[in-house]
């Protein structure tokens, strides 16, 4: 999104019963790596950021990867005030008839931290590929180049490769806090057998 938080706390209510990690990964890491192995790619995607685009149902569907319709999504059940909220995300919305069609971007892929003063990967390219996939989205249009063109398969993978290679997952026990530095780290979430509930708090 155009405005993102620099903090994100986390603090376990409810402990999985099995997995739900939470995987942690250096992004200046994720970043050299990607431009040793594809300058060429990385440099497209600093000029021309990513596209993301999702299509969310009127209700949430837990058999979906993005789970949330957008009634809970925006939070109203009013498209007006649906589309004032998502403009305020940089968001465009295109209504369907199962739902909504969201667009966001182009965005940046890559940051500059300025206060390590290097340059971070940031952004959900991997997650989108992989695992936007569900009965409205097709994952390989989940993301694109900002300028509509399709990113390489064999490339998103190997960067999946790279993240899985680099990452630490952290368990989760009831009680705990984590503390994420959001342009040090890249976090994302392993499946798990229920029950299990972390809550997150954004803080600019």
């Amino acid at each position: 999104v155009p405005e993102f938080p620099s903090k994100l706390f986390f603090f376990c209510e409810v402990e999985p019963g099995s997995g739900g990690e939470t995987p942690i990964v250096l992004s200046h890491i994720v970043y050299e790596k990607m431009k040793e192995k594809y300058p060429e790619f990385v440099d497209r995607l600093e000029a021309h950021g990513l596209l993301y685009t999702r299509v969310l149902g009127e209700d949430d569907d837990p058999s979906s990867p993005i789970g949330r319709g957008w009634k809970s999504t925006f939070l109203t059940s009013n498209k007006a005030v649906a589309e004032e909220r998502a403009a305020k995300l940089g968001m465009k919305l295109e209504w369907l008839s199962n739902g909504v069609k969201t667009v966001m971007g182009p965005i940046p892929a890559i940051k500059y931290d300025k206060s390590r003063q290097r340059k971070i990967w940031f952004n959900s390219m991997v997650a989108a590929y992989t695992g936007w996939e569900d009965s409205r989205n097709d994952p390989v249009k989940a993301v694109t180049f900002g300028d509509g063109q399709p990113l390489p398969a064999d490339i998103i993978y190997d960067c999946l490769k790279i993240l899985e290679d680099e990452c630490v997952p952290i368990p989760w026990k009831k009680g705990d806090v984590m503390l994420i530095d959001n342009l040090a780290t890249l976090h994302s979430r392993r499946s798990f057998d229920p029950p299990r509930r972390v809550l997150a708090s954004l803080c600019k």
